[in-house]
């Protein structure tokens, strides 16, 4: 990678979290318009399972010392895809993106071969004014396969949560009782096998999981139709700062659907976000998901506010 005389280009640590914030707060706010990442997030990006910075990340500096790029490889289960992201500052790191990307696909050429594989596949994410980013990840081989949509409502207006259909139910999970995780794990990986891009994770491996994203158990629902489990909702914190809750997953299982069980489910997590005075609820949706019910959250007073699309390539593993 060809740099400007004076600038560096070296593995970040745990020392670079501030610095790196501020990259990604400038990416953010012209992405999406405001910092959608916090100095958690960095630490969790740094610091999580299946991600070592000395060879999955990059910081470039200006001959400042000033943070201007930043890129990392991510994998939370270990298996399928990589996700591969590069955040610049868009006055000075935009001549950075691509020549940083291509240190990342030739990584996830080394992951491939590191397991076994004969390829796997990099995924990045494009939001709709980066698309300059869009371009160069057409150049380097990608191709877009799907937009997601974010959804939001306010809450301000909120009206009283409806009673549920009849025989439906919705409570808490129980976090602390093995049976309701195991039957939470079992919802959610049941509803979603129908849908393109689940990667089956068995409960062992999901648990070990939770600890970085299980941090509003409170949020996190079970229902059932006349007794019998049919739903589950996961609730993520990554949204508070911006006054909001975010449901990360809705799953109802094939047999329950079209009962009213989603509907119920949201419809109690935004009382209980507004209950804790957020001022909004939201959630992304994959518009390639066979099940990806819009109607649904239509239905609930949620609308569409940004798309975002998803590009993706196979990267062979180096050949011997």
């Amino acid at each position: 990678m060809t740099l400007p005389a004076g600038w560096t280009a070296r593995r970040p640590t745990l020392d670079d979290v501030s610095a790196i914030l501020t990259v990604v707060h400038a990416a953010d706010t012209f992405a999406v318009g405001y910092p959608d990442f916090d100095a958690e997030d960095v630490r969790d990006a740094l610091t999580a399972p299946f991600v070592d910075p000395a060879q999955d990340s990059w910081l470039v500096t200006d001959p400042d010392g000033t943070a201007v790029a930043w890129s990392i490889m991510a994998n939370p289960s270990g298996v399928g895809r990589e996700w591969v992201d590069v955040y610049v500052d868009p006055e000075r790191g935009a001549g950075l993106r691509a020549p940083l990307l291509a240190r990342l696909v030739d990584r996830v050429a080394e992951r491939a071969a590191e397991r076994g594989l004969p390829a796997l596949t990099a995924r990045a994410m494009v939001y709709a004014p980066e698309t300059r980013w869009a371009g160069e990840l057409v150049e380097a081989g990608f191709t877009r396969v799907k937009r997601y949509i974010r959804m939001t409502r306010s809450l301000a207006d909120l009206p009283a949560e409806p009673a549920p259909p009849v025989g439906v139910t919705v409570r808490p999970l129980r976090p602390d009782d093995e049976n309701d995780l195991r039957l939470f794990h079992r919802i959610y990986d049941t509803a979603f096998r129908d849908t393109p891009d689940h990667d089956p994770l068995d409960f062992a491996r999901w648990r070990d999981l939770l600890p970085s994203y299980g941090k509003v158990w409170d949020e996190w629902l079970l229902a059932e139709v006349d007794g019998e489990p049919a739903g589950a909702l996961q609730s993520s914190d990554q949204a508070v700062d911006q006054g909001m809750g975010w449901v990360r997953t809705l799953s109802v299982l094939p047999t329950h659907r079209r009962r009213g069980v989603g509907a119920a489910l949201l419809r109690r997590a935004f009382a209980i976000y507004a209950t804790k005075g957020r001022e909004g609820a939201g959630l992304g949706v994959d518009l390639a998901n066979p099940t990806a019910p819009v109607t649904l959250y239509r239905s609930v007073g949620l609308v569409e506010e940004r798309w975002t699309d998803m590009y993706e390539r196979s990267v062979p593993a180096p050949q011997v």
